[in-house]
């Protein structure tokens, strides 16, 4: 092979971000010379010396791997390709790998996880989003507080490919232009919006600076991109799709493209075009309160809408309408609303979700009509690769499509084995908690993790407010216990910011027994080591402000056995043995917030006993290894969880009862 052929096959599969997920093509392009765990792979391809080439060039066996995998990916992505997708998922963040920051928690994690399966399964499927030059912060410990620095990443060594296409955007008296990349998921296009174009004003070229950041000028103007860019992007690469679906309000602001193409294309009136178009949209949400729907102002939404409604000869108060607040009035612009009075279809993202957002929009337009699709996750991204070759042996190539009946096939493991591969995939996390904390992982500890966005519903801070049972906990020499947590509060979030602080600030007590330890940076790699190597997954809201969660599913297929507030998707899939639910206070209230300290107390007491309860089962056998009783609860966990907690089940569903319907009507 010559160095020529051999950078371009590499550039090949490095553009495409299957390797995220792929991991022989992970291996491969990691083995590179000059490859590093922290940079993309096209920036080693970028840095390979011309003797490098030649050297790797002359490796039969690299390169006959090479040629194969390369050969693999152009089968993946021709088998069932399409030109023009027949569903458009749109979304303001899409997690895919921590190497390409373009997420900031569990809303872009989904999304990437969402364009993962689809591209397994063949879906019909492309995406929207925007590009980030900046991504989200980084994050450091000055002081036991948390300090956020940014990074500036350039498209092209992301992955991303110039579609040559930029879209005008009106905003508020001018028009904002937004240049087009690509991006290649498997089969599934990303498209993203990025509005750094030298035709534009230094202002307007930070619009797509980095997420979730500025004032709520910079957030609308950002969800203008998003939505009314993005359907003009998809016009302009020739898609024609039959469903648009919005992970999510921030996009909502498609509703004014698609509702002009109806007013001006066909001649219709506002109200004809809504009703024209309603069909063609369906509309996720993921928030359960109302603090988490993004709302603007009148004096502020009203200069962005009044474009549109010169356009459309209407006052401007009519297209107000479109987002009417039902608690607010016409003072107020709710995208929850929008989407919800404008989609012909929507659902919260688990059972319990679904009826607490029925509840929450039931004044809502359409509100009383939403259903539920439990979220997943995509299982070769999250899954240990030392698991994933035994789940192939043992349980066939399908268990990530969560068929049941491979699932079925996990008795197979015995104790032994199931004990050996907790060491296996261990080493990640004991060697990232002693680089960045200075702490050591007791080889006989059971781990427990705690890793999520630091928002004070969350609590993770709840086990401290009784820190005499918790010092008993981690000064237990007999069955050692060591939590592990990590996460970021948002920059401009002070009480999140001080929860993390606290978590820190006892981790450095003399109490704390060096077995609480907290890792700084969170990404998507921090939470593949802790995934892979802890024992029990915590997790603490308060119900039911949990819309689904998923770190625990991801924790659960690696192994972990989940101790939960029964909240999002906890509350559908436990079943008393595959986990442990952590009591509440008021179990009687349902819904009813037993706010206050009073509940917090009760509650932290309530997960400190079942603590102590999962450290007799997991030390029973008196071995330094997981007991026979714990190893068989991991068996049951597995057999009755895998089936339901990954993408690939979930984007099933979409596409069977969502997408297909909505198409075939």
């Amino acid at each position: 092979m010559t160095p020529n052929d051999l950078r371009t096959l590499l550039i090949d599969l490095a553009t495409n971000l299957r390797w995220s997920w792929h991991h022989p093509t992970a291996r491969l392009l990691a083995s590179i010379p000059t490859a590093r765990v922290d940079q993309h792979p096209l920036a080693a391809i970028r840095s390979l010396s011309e003797d490098d080439l030649k050297a790797v060039a002359d490796d039969d066996v690299f390169c006959a791997e090479l040629v194969d995998l390369h050969a693999e990916l152009i089968d993946h992505i021709t088998g069932a390709a399409q030109r023009h997708p027949d569903v458009v998922y749109y979304s303001p963040e899409f997690g895919i790998s921590e190497l390409v920051p373009q997420y900031s928690g569990g809303l872009g994690i989904l999304a990437g996880d969402h364009l993962k399966a689809a591209s397994d399964l063949g879906t019909s499927l492309g995406a929207v989003g925007l590009l980030y030059r900046r991504g989200f912060f980084r994050q450091d410990l000055v002081n036991g507080q948390q300090s956020e620095r940014y990074e500036v990443y350039e498209p092209e060594h992301l992955g991303a490919i110039d579609t040559g296409i930029i879209v005008e955007v009106p905003m508020a008296g001018r028009i904002v232009d937004a240049r087009v990349w690509r991006f290649a998921v498997g089969r599934v296009t990303l498209l993203a919006l990025d509005t750094d174009v030298e035709a534009n004003t230094p202002e307007d070229r930070a619009i797509t600076d980095r997420l979730y950041s500025g004032d709520r000028r910079h957030r609308i103007e950002q969800e203008m991109v998003l939505g009314v860019g993005g359907a003009r992007a998809i016009d302009a690469m020739g898609w024609k799709p039959q469903v648009h679906h919005l992970n999510e309000g921030h996009a909502g602001f498609l509703m004014l493209e698609l509702l002009d193409r109806a007013i001006i294309g066909d001649g219709r009136r506002l109200d004809e075009a809504r009703d024209a178009v309603r069909s063609t949209v369906m509309f996720t949400t993921h928030t359960p309160v109302p603090a988490g729907i993004d709302r603007f102002d009148r004096d502020l939404i009203a200069w962005y809408l009044a474009p549109w409604a010169e356009r459309w000869d209407v006052p401007t108060e009519d297209v107000m309408a479109l987002g009417c607040d039902p608690h607010a009035g016409t003072d107020v612009f709710n995208m929850a609303a929008l989407c919800l009075t404008s989609a012909d279809r929507a659902n919260g993202v688990s059972q319990l979700h679904g009826e607490v957002s029925r509840e929450l929009f039931a004044d809502v337009h359409g509100g009383s009509l939403i259903g539920s699709v439990t979220n997943g996750v995509h299982a070769r991204t999250w899954v240990s690769p030392e698991l994933q070759e035994t789940f192939d042996q043992v349980l066939g190539r399908r268990w990530d499509d969560g068929d049941p009946a491979a699932w079925e096939r996990i008795e197979q493991l015995d104790d032994e084995r199931i004990t050996a591969l907790r060491t296996a995939t261990r080493h990640d996390l004991v060697d990232l908690i002693a680089e960045r904390s200075g702490h050591t992982l007791h080889p006989d500890a059971l781990v427990i993790g705690f890793a999520r966005r630091f928002a004070t519903y969350k609590r993770a801070t709840l086990l401290l407010r009784h820190p005499e049972r918790l010092a008993a906990l981690l000064g237990d020499e007999e069955r050692p216990i060591h939590f592990v947590f990590a996460g970021k509060a948002h920059p401009a979030d002070e009480p999140g910011k001080a929860l993390l602080a606290g978590v820190v600030a006892h981790g450095n007590t003399a109490e704390a027994h060096g077995r609480f330890t907290f890792i700084p940076d969170y990404d998507m790699g921090v939470a593949r080591a802790m995934y892979h190597g802890c024992d029990v997954w915590l997790n603490t809201p308060v119900r039911p402000h949990e819309a689904s969660g998923t770190s625990g599913e991801k924790a659960a297929l690696n192994g972990a056995l989940n101790c939960s507030i029964r909240d999002g998707w906890w509350a559908e899939m436990s079943d008393g043995h595959n986990g442990w639910d952590i009591p509440l206070a008021a179990p009687e209230q349902g819904f009813g917030d037993v706010a206050n300290d009073a509940r917090d107390d009760i509650e932290s007491a309530n997960t400190l006993a079942v603590l102590s309860e999962i450290a007799a089962v997991f030390h029973a056998d008196g071995t330094g290894h997981p007991s026979a009783a714990w190893t068989s609860r991991m068996r049951h966990s597995w057999r009755t969880l895998g089936p339901l907690v990954t993408a690939g089940r979930m984007v099933a569903e979409y596409e069977r009862d969502w997408y297909a319907p909505m198409i075939n009507r």
